[in-house]
């Protein structure tokens, strides 16, 4: 998961990462991590604390519920990241929802819809991809 940091455009996505794996993403030269978590999702640790310790900036972005995938949370995303100079790692749980957010924000940048999903799929999308394609249809 995290141990080989490939970043794509800035950007390395994953599941939720453990102290060890936020060690390697300071080491790596990553300034933030954005954590779409909810408030109520258990981390396994106290994670703003252990980033912040480690240098790194933490940035909540919660997604929760299907409503949250939307190219609204896309476009605030992508001001966000616009807004970071140097890599980032985006999580949540599993990475789905890193990567449902990410394909509707490569479609914001332009890509078509087929792209889109190949790159939320490489960002994590899996069981959210029926809400991927339904927002991407209606945009």
């Amino acid at each position: 998961m995290i141990e080989d940091l490939q970043p794509i455009d800035g950007i390395t996505s994953s599941g939720q990462p453990d102290a060890k794996a936020f060690a390697l993403v300071a080491e790596s030269g990553y300034v933030a991590v954005i954590d779409m978590r909810g408030p109520s999702e258990n981390r396994g640790l106290n994670e703003k604390a252990v980033v912040e310790e480690l240098g790194l900036e933490y940035i909540e972005f919660p997604l929760v519920g299907s409503e949250s995938i939307s190219f609204a949370n896309a476009n605030q995303l992508d001001a966000l990241l616009n807004d970071i100079d140097g890599p980032v790692l985006l999580h949540c749980g599993s990475g789905n929802r890193v990567g449902a957010i990410l394909a509707l924000r490569h479609s914001l940048q332009g890509a078509d819809d087929e792209d889109a999903m190949q790159y939320g799929q490489s960002a994590g999308l899996t069981s959210l991809e029926p809400i991927v394609k339904d927002r991407l249809e209606k945009n």
